[in-house]
């Protein structure tokens, strides 16, 4: 054999390791490392998913029981998280009692979400009474108080508003009735809108949580 010949051969050799390394570390990837779905359409359940979840803005406040809550603080679980006050006369409890029974109604299966209020009114929602209020609809209910420009801040990156306007004196305070929905990684993952039914917040939550999962164990 000469030495072209065996040139020849040995390149062809190369070739073929090399095609058959590809299709290997195709398949890996395909197992190991696949493209993540993209978020499920729920229009239907009046929830917008983000594909890419938003980070909150940076905030220092205090809970219903007077510690100190960070961005940070949020991570580890599911929260929804929603923009209210305690002397709400009807927007708030309302939403308040449909996360409550949207609770009851959750899988067993599923991680035991947080219902955070965050308070559109820290001058009257004391840490004490934010903790009467949210202790009443259960013990995943909590509330945040503290810096109004704070609480501003967050509620902005929680895609909601709300502004404070006096009536004969009076203190009324409009804001946003969405829910925003936080993933483990503290970040806001889906908007709920109005009108909220709790048969639907379990099914858009469920959906989303699989939804999260199957992209984590795709990744």
């Amino acid at each position: 054999m000469n030495r072209s010949i065996r040139v020849t051969l040995f390149v062809l050799l190369l070739l073929v390791i090399l095609v058959f390394g590809l299709v290997i570390g195709r398949q890996v990837f395909l197992v190991g490392g696949q493209e993540p779905e993209p978020a499920p359409q729920l229009a239907d359940l009046n929830t917008y998913v983000y594909d890419q979840p938003r980070e909150l803005v940076e905030f220092t406040l205090t809970d219903e029981n007077g510690d100190t809550v960070t961005r940070e603080s949020l991570r580890g679980r599911w929260t929804f998280a929603f923009v209210g006050y305690t002397n709400c006369p009807d927007v708030c409890p309302a939403a308040m009692a449909n996360l409550r029974q949207t609770d009851q109604l959750l899988s067993k299966e599923l991680p035991q979400p947080a219902y955070l209020l965050v308070s559109a009114d820290p001058e009257h929602d004391t840490p004490d009474k934010l903790k009467a209020y949210t202790g009443f609809f259960g013990d995943h209910f909590h509330g945040l108080t503290g810096d109004l420009d704070t609480l501003r801040a967050l509620a902005k990156s929680l895609s909601a508003v709300f502004v404070h306007r006096e009536v004969n004196g009076q203190l009324f305070v409009d804001h946003s009735g969405h829910f925003a929905l936080l993933n483990p990684d503290g970040k806001l993952a889906a908007v709920i809108q109005p009108p909220h039914k709790p048969k639907a917040l379990a099914e858009a939550f469920e959906r989303i949580y699989e939804w999260a999962r199957e992209n984590r164990e795709r990744s």
